[in-house]
């Protein structure tokens, strides 16, 4: 009776606590981005890769993580997850606590190489280096090398994967180029600070910028020399983005007669297969969008 009893006490505890920690128990290798970007760059590495299940952490409609705080529901996420991939450079603020809270997970830091040199802002560095295809090219490089080095059984199929996207982001770049080099204006104004490296890249000029934290309207002051440096232009052109309320470009543009765009920095979407290509397709709306409106 005794021996039974301790053969039921094995099963239930194999039940309860599942094959592996945290319950992970399908043999997939989880990856867990920590948003919109990242997810795309994974999914373009680990394509056609057997037993790995990538996933997004943040709701599609998240945007920029500058202020994101951690749901109970993204813990639960990271408690069975393998690799957490994040964009770095502080983009992630709550990147500690991930640490702290799971000490053996491995994280990817994309932006952890010599290549990729940030603009300061102030004593802080711009995190928005995906919006440079020369620096998205090379986190993308970052991540299949780290993925090669924790999963080297699937590290043929990883670097297969990224000389492929690599090749598709390098054509991405010259095409972009041939359109946006010739423009005959290179002024122009942004929505908030995601565009430096995309205006370094493509020799644009930004001006000002109308919200320098989104979510953020302007105080007065700021809207006034806003409307002042726009004046100045030969072309009045202010770029929204669509993640974000274009309130108060609606007043810059009552103001100065400038023109509205969207530009898009490619932070938020579907964390869906079909969506591979995204950041392609919409770095080629954006560079359609500036001939349209610096022409």
């Amino acid at each position: 009776m005794k021996k039974v009893l301790t053969v039921m006490l094995m099963v239930l505890i194999f039940v309860v606590t599942g094959c592996g920690s945290g319950g992970k128990d399908d043999g997939k290798l989880k990856i867990v981005t920590s948003f919109y970007p990242m997810y795309l760059d994974a999914l373009n590495i680990t394509r056609l890769v057997d037993n790995i299940e990538v996933i997004n952490m943040t709701p599609p409609q998240t945007g920029c993580l500058h202020d994101y705080q951690l749901t109970p529901e993204d813990m639960k996420t990271l408690e069975t997850a393998d690799i957490f991939i994040v964009n770095g450079l502080g983009m992630e603020s709550f990147l500690d606590k991930v640490i702290e809270s799971h000490p053996n997970l491995k994280i990817i830091d994309a932006s952890d190489s010599p290549e990729i040199v940030p603009i300061m802002e102030g004593d802080e560095p711009n995190p928005h280096v995906w919006m440079s295809i020369t620096y998205s090219i090379q986190q993308v490089k970052n991540i299949s090398s780290k993925l090669c080095e924790l999963d080297p059984e699937h590290a043929e199929t990883y670097k297969h994967n990224t000389m492929e996207y690599v090749n598709e982001l390098t054509t991405l770049r010259d095409e972009m180029h041939i359109s946006l080099d010739m423009l005959p204006n290179k002024d122009i104004v942004t929505f908030h600070e995601a565009f430096p490296y995309f205006a370094k890249e493509f020799g644009l000029n930004i001006v000002t910028v109308i919200e320098r934290e989104p979510g953020t309207e302007p105080t007065p002051q700021e809207l006034a020399e806003t409307i002042d440096k726009i004046n100045e232009l030969p072309v009045k052109v202010l770029f929204t983005e669509p993640q974000y309320s274009p309130k108060a470009a609606e007043t810059i543009a009552n103001e100065t007669g400038a023109k509205i765009y969207t530009l898009d920095p490619v932070v938020t979407g579907e964390a869906k297969p079909e969506n591979m290509m995204d950041y392609v397709d919409r770095m080629l709306k954006n560079t359609m969008t500036l001939i349209t409106a610096l022409q």
